[in-house]
């Protein structure tokens, strides 16, 4: 048990993840209603918790990347970012972008993902991924497969 223990540590450490700190993993997450992602990592931002991105994060997932300060979030192989216009539900039932929402979501980005998304024609309602090598290159990578906490 010593020997698991010590090994856990080891990595957290080596990970960039002091061992007085929890981690809080993120995978699968389709997004959800802006301000519900706004609160919840407010929380995680003066939590302290380290943020591993492990899977799906898309549509308002992603604001953590503005909330969360760099240094504590890490991506592994299998992180995949997805960015698009926010959007309202219209009168006939139909989704409708909200340009105010949009350009609010926008900002909160750190410089270098508003940098990559206006590279790639900005926040429309089309779908845009970051991920593999484009996004290991931007955020550290987390070589651990820690029991962590969801952030649902």
């Amino acid at each position: 048990m010593k020997f698991v223990t010590g090994l856990l540590a080891a990595v957290l450490l080596f990970a960039g993840v002091g061992a007085s700190h929890a981690v809080v993993r993120i995978a699968d997450d389709r997004g959800g209603r802006i301000g519900t992602y706004v609160d919840r990592y407010q929380g995680l931002r003066t939590s302290g918790e380290t943020v591993i991105i492990d899977g799906l994060c898309a549509s308002a997932c992603t604001i953590v990347l503005g909330a969360v300060p760099r240094d504590r979030i890490c991506v592994t192989s299998n992180a995949n970012l997805g960015f698009h216009a926010a959007w309202d539900m219209g009168a006939n039932g139909r989704a409708v972008t909200n340009p105010e929402a949009t350009q609010m979501l926008y900002s909160m980005y750190p410089t270098q993902i508003r940098r990559w998304i206006s590279r790639r024609g900005g926040l429309k309602t089309q779908m845009i991924f970051l991920r593999g090598r484009q996004l290991m290159g931007m955020y550290k990578p987390c070589y651990m497969d820690a029991h962590a906490s969801s952030a649902r």
